[in-house]
């Protein structure tokens, strides 16, 4: 049954303030009164947004990945040029990850069900990118490449990020990490060749 209105527009702020919240801070240290005194609401008003912690954990995770999307979609399709939108998509994700924090993504990380969600995300991602490399192809703006391999590659990539892996082994943050990514891709799928000089 659909919240009224005003309910619903109450738990979306809400939402809000809980993605700002663990994307800085992370989750896995709050309790329901922690959050309630972060927040300065009631415990009713939180157990409005999800039945449990765990189920408002999830919610908050589900909706930092939707908005993120929603914003994503929004600059790629300002674009008409094919070679752009690929670049655009890839920028605009590492843009979004900007604000999340190394103990946002571990907690996700160790948590299954908001780690469920990111899996989701990056499949859907990945998708994506296969997408838009196969448009870039048959527009003549990238070079021919396999589409569904590039997508697979970024996919993998984008779960070690997450895993923490490519932290580790560079010391980039997740949002440096997706630039680094999109500089790659776009390098790769360049037409343009530079001739090499002995």
């Amino acid at each position: 049954m659909p919240l009224p209105g005003k309910a619903r527009a109450r738990r979306e702020d809400m939402l809000v303030q809980l993605r700002e919240l663990f994307l800085t801070e992370g989750f896995a240290s709050f309790n329901i009164g922690d959050l309630a005194e972060r927040l300065r609401c009631s415990r009713t008003t939180l157990y409005a947004v999800a039945p449990s912690k765990e189920q408002i954990v999830v919610a908050a995770v589900r909706s930092f990945f939707k908005t993120a999307a929603e914003r994503i979609e929004a600059r790629v399709a300002a674009s008409d040029d094919p070679a752009s939108r690929l670049a655009i998509y890839l920028e605009a994700v590492a843009s979004e990850l900007q604000p999340a924090s190394a103990v946002f993504f571990a907690d996700v990380a160790a948590f299954g069900p908001a780690n469920d969600v990111y899996q989701e995300n990056t499949q859907y991602a990945a998708r994506r990118v296969q997408t838009l490399v196969t448009e870039g192809v048959r527009a003549g703006a990238l070079r021919p490449v396999h589409a569904s391999f590039v997508g697979a590659a970024a996919a993998e990539v984008m779960g070690a990020i997450q895993r923490g892996t490519i932290q580790a082994s560079t010391g980039l943050d997740a949002a440096e990490a997706y630039r680094q990514l999109a500089d790659l891709v776009m390098t790769s799928l360049s037409d343009q060749q530079e001739r090499m000089t002995p």
